[in-house]
């Protein structure tokens, strides 16, 4: 049976959870696993150290604290825009997710948090940050 490892190549399926249970987000929904890297960066290093040891077939549950997962919130993420930017299909109402262009091209969804008159508060921080959660995750393969 493989055995995650240090740049090892892993398909698996995950489920994150907040404290209360309820699910942020699952690969299962779609029936399609993840595949990541270890050590390629797109994890914290400690959720990878949760993930090393784990075997083909073997199931996991951990929680890992805010600065482990997602961070805590940055208040340098928190913008005060333009109303005049938010027109057609971006209208500038509480709780819509936007998705903005960033420097490299790629998307960045940012949350409208207010509107107050001509200025439009948006939290590009990740919607988990600051959370608690509880990752079970299934390897499907190691390679």
């Amino acid at each position: 049976m493989t055995k995650i490892s240090a740049d090892s190549e892993v398909l698996m399926h995950f489920t994150i959870k907040l404290e209360d249970g309820s699910v942020a987000d699952s690969t299962k929904t779609s029936g399609k696993p993840a595949k990541l890297v270890i050590g390629d960066g797109s994890l914290t290093e400690n959720f990878e150290k949760c993930l090393v040891g784990l075997s083909e077939g073997e199931a996991a549950s951990f929680t890992l604290e805010p600065e482990d997962a997602f961070g805590q919130p940055n208040p340098d993420n928190i913008q005060h825009m333009d109303r005049t930017l938010f027109v057609g299909d971006a209208p500038a109402e509480e709780g819509t997710i936007i998705a903005f262009a960033g420097p490299g091209g790629q998307e960045i969804p940012g949350i409208v948090t207010e509107v107050a008159g001509e200025s439009v508060t948006v939290d590009f921080n990740h919607p988990l940050a600051g959370h608690r959660v509880i990752f079970d995750v299934e390897i499907v393969q190691v390679s």
